[in-house]
């Protein structure tokens, strides 16, 4: 991990303070995205920006739950990319384009249509195979959502392993 991103860490567990749970959550995300960017070959580039997001992922959840009550998926797209623009000016070394794009990904994490880009797949991807531990997802519905939105090699066999499919 380089030290931008040591730094974007510590920053995201100061913003979460006290709530372990979702500390516990992006630390996970970050480090299945990691892997995974790393086994599909990502470039340097691309995966710094995919990490930078897995770590930023849920930083809408607070804001959400300010204003609507509630921390639903679409709520965490709409507040997050505001939330995270302030994070990644505090840590410093992001350009704007990677600033743009993290806050992009960041604003579609839960966007599961039209998924082009490996970064935004890859997101996906170790943000399910957590969240499918997380939140009890039942077999079946892992099964599901491995043949409708995974494509990544390493993820299939990382999800097919957990869960011994």
């Amino acid at each position: 991990m380089n030290t931008t991103l040591a730094l974007l860490m510590r920053a995201m567990v100061k913003y979460d303070s006290g709530d372990v749970p979702r500390i516990q959550h992006f630390v996970k995300v970050h480090d299945f995205a990691a892997s995974i960017g790393m086994a599909e070959n990502l470039d340097e580039e691309t995966l710094f920006i995919l990490e930078s997001a897995a770590i930023l992922h849920d930083i809408g959840i607070h804001p959400a739950e300010a204003k609507y009550g509630n921390s639903n998926g679409k709520a965490q797209e709409e507040l997050g990319p505001d939330e995270a623009k302030k994070i990644l000016a505090e840590v410093g070394g992001y350009t704007r384009e990677q600033s743009e794009r993290i806050c992009w990904l960041i604003g579609h994490h839960h966007t599961y249509n039209g998924v082009k880009d490996p970064d935004h797949r890859i997101l996906l991807e170790a943000d399910f195979l957590v969240n499918s531990f997380e939140d009890n997802i039942p077999l079946d519905g892992i099964i599901a959502f491995r043949d409708n939105v995974f494509r990544s090699k390493s993820a299939i066999d990382m999800l097919n392993n957990m869960w011994k499919l």
